[in-house]
């Protein structure tokens, strides 16, 4: 059996290339720690109880992973239900299952979360396969089954140590190495970071069985995983958007912290430019309302993220922990849904959360491939005035044509809003091909996915185009004047000559969103729209009143003197597409006569606030 095991081995590592390969990282003799030695070593539960008992933020989140615990007892073990092409849903409670499971007998030594953890991982390890065509779905599985195979390693029994430890071998890891399904090893985006923390995980828990192929794996990884990291310069804005950030970098944090627990040395990948800043990025994306800044393929929620005690130790600054606090000092109900909440537990272990103050700095601005601009009037006025401003392309992963577009919080109540993603399966069941990136692909039929359906401008009711990308290029961080524009003409390539787009907050009272448009060599009509979830009720003189919660919001249009407000239904066009009720577009349509130019001037003015009748051009914004 050891013989044909050995030469079935060798056969894997001619077909896939892995045999003889030069290791770029690690040492062939590389050593490796006992069990457990994935993110939390034996010895160090101690320091998480003691956190426990003397702060009641850390009490409340182990509360919920026990509370958490204590259901899943009663609850049958996972079945292997696929959802169209998806494992992905049983893999992440996988993780969650596992995690937590695995977290409560560490610090409670209870044995009925070792029995009710064991009878999981052997179910999961017997399906007939993780479902590799759906690489995700095996990362997810083999980093929650390598989880609770290395921490509950010396009390699982060793009838079910094998059948886990095969599972992981030959479910996860050995699918890695077909080029069949990793080509995610050369992606920038969130599947390499997802696929290469999971297989890691793999790799290291069964390294001492498996040496050189872990070792190979491991290797591999931290080469590979580069690639993403890359995507974080200059400032940290992440391309695919606050809901991929948290899954993106949550994974790519969990990678880290193993190879740094194990080898006690990240091999410099945490110096990746941007990457330490990101934290603020995130932090800076959830606004006055709760609500994230929802752009790409995103939900607008916002809760507590584990990966961000980790990025506060690393940064030594628990003021990015201050969204966090908030999280916990409110409803706590959803924590238990969070699949990585325990490492919040291992990451947040050497500090308190009563240090967590708010951030000082009102305007955050990150370039690279999808630039943002984020502004706030307060950090802890829950009426602040925020908003989202983004540039960037349509052509990133997960991208919308949603350029030019923004989102508006005051008075506790979001007034721009963006729809976000439409849930996968809902459209790939149908038929809809949503991944093609092409200007003629499928994808941008999807109502949620085109600009027609943004913040933002049209012209001649046609889609932005795909290849153009626009820069933040100038802002301002007065407190009296936070501002941010961007030229976005590329985007509307053969519409215009040029198309300049700025978003200010003056006076910390009102916001004021200006466009200076020069039409192109033949005539087109301008469309200015916001979307909005208020009820819009149109007045004289260019305005209308938004109306959402009993409060109130004023949409006054400057410029052009006498322009017509007016709505449009957020009925999509297709049977596909994801209904839209309780949401609005309101704006306005400006016929542009070729070589004209045009200044469009809308100020949102919040209940209670006054504002000024004029704009300034935008060349002289930052001489505010």
């Amino acid at each position: 059996m050891i013989k044909t095991s050995f030469i079935f081995l060798i056969s894997l590592f001619c077909i896939f290339g892995v045999s003889g390969q030069q290791l770029t990282y690690l040492k062939p003799d590389v050593s490796m720690p006992a069990h457990p030695r994935i993110l939390w070593a034996k010895g160090e539960e101690k320091k998480i109880l003691d956190n426990i008992a003397a702060d009641k933020n850390w009490a409340r989140i182990h509360q919920v992973i026990i509370d958490e615990s204590n259901r899943l007892l009663a609850e049958p073990t996972l079945e292997r239900i696929q959802i169209g092409r998806r494992l992905l849903a049983t893999s992440r409670e996988c993780i969650r299952r596992v995690f937590y499971l695995s977290y409560a007998y560490r610090t409670t030594s209870d044995k009925k979360y070792l029995a009710r953890a064991e009878q999981e991982l052997l179910k999961v390890s017997q399906f007939s396969d993780w479902n590799p065509s759906h690489f995700l779905d095996v990362a997810e599985m083999t980093m929650g089954v390598a989880i609770g195979y290395d921490w509950l390693y010396y009390d699982l029994q060793a009838s079910s140590k094998d059948i886990i430890k095969d599972a992981i071998l030959k479910k996860g890891i050995e699918p890695s190495l077909d080029s069949r399904y990793n080509s995610w090893l050369k992606a920038s985006h969130n599947w390499n970071q997802v696929c290469n923390a999971g297989i890691t995980y793999g790799a290291l828990a069964i390294f001492e069985d498996n040496t050189a192929l872990a070792t190979q794996i491991i290797d591999r990884s931290i080469g590979s995983i580069r690639l993403p990291m890359q995507d974080y310069k200059p400032e940290g804005a992440y391309p695919e958007g606050y809901s991929y950030w948290g899954y993106g970098t949550s994974f790519n944090v969990m990678f880290l912290s193993a190879v740094q627990q194990v080898f006690k040395f990240d091999f410099d990948l945490s110096a990746a430019p941007g990457f330490l800043k990101t934290a603020g990025y995130f932090q800076q994306m959830v606004g006055s309302s709760g609500k994230n800044f929802n752009y790409s393929d995103a939900g607008n929620g916002a809760d507590l993220s584990p990966a961000m005690f980790w990025f506060a130790d690393r940064n030594k600054d628990n003021s990015l922990l201050f969204n966090e606090k908030n999280y916990l000092q409110g409803d706590t109900r959803s924590l238990g849904r969070d699949r990585l909440l325990p490492a919040a537990m291992i990451w947040g272990k050497n500090m308190s959360l009563d240090n967590a103050t708010a951030p000082k700095q009102l305007i955050w601005v990150g370039q690279g491939k999808n630039p943002v601009a984020l502004m706030r009037t307060s950090w802890t006025n829950p009426n602040a005035i925020y908003v989202g401003f983004k540039a960037g392309s349509p052509s990133v992963n997960h991208g919308h044509m949603d350029v030019g577009s923004f989102v508006m919080d005051a008075n506790g109540e979001r007034w721009s809003m963006d729809f976000g993603m439409q849930e996968y399966e809902s459209l790939e069941s149908k038929g809809v091909k949503i991944w093609g990136r092409e200007q003629d692909a499928e994808r941008w039929q999807v109502y949620r996915y085109n600009n027609l359906a943004h913040s933002t401008l049209s012209f001649d009711g046609e889609f932005q185009r795909v290849e153009g990308y626009a820069a933040i290029d100038h802002w301002t961080d007065k407190p009296g004047f936070l501002s941010a524009n961007s030229d976005i003409s590329v985007v509307y390539k053969n519409k215009v000559q040029q198309a300049l787009r700025g978003v200010a907050i003056i006076k910390g009272q009102y916001v004021a969103v200006r466009d200076e448009i020069t039409s192109a060599t033949q005539a087109t009509t301008v469309r200015w729209a916001m979307l909005t979830p208020a009820e819009v009720t149109l007045e004289k003189d260019g305005t209308a009143t938004l109306i959402q919660k009993g409060k109130k919001m004023q949409l006054k249009v400057l410029e052009p003197a006498g322009a017509s407000i007016k709505t449009w239904s957020t009925v999509p066009p297709h049977d596909y597409d994801a209904p839209n009720p309780g949401t609005t577009l309101v704006g306005f349509e400006v016929a542009l006569p070729a070589n004209t130019t045009k200044a469009l001037t809308v100020l949102l003015i919040p209940e209670g606030a006054k504002a000024d009748k004029s704009v300034r051009p935008l060349k002289d914004w930052n001489k505010q």
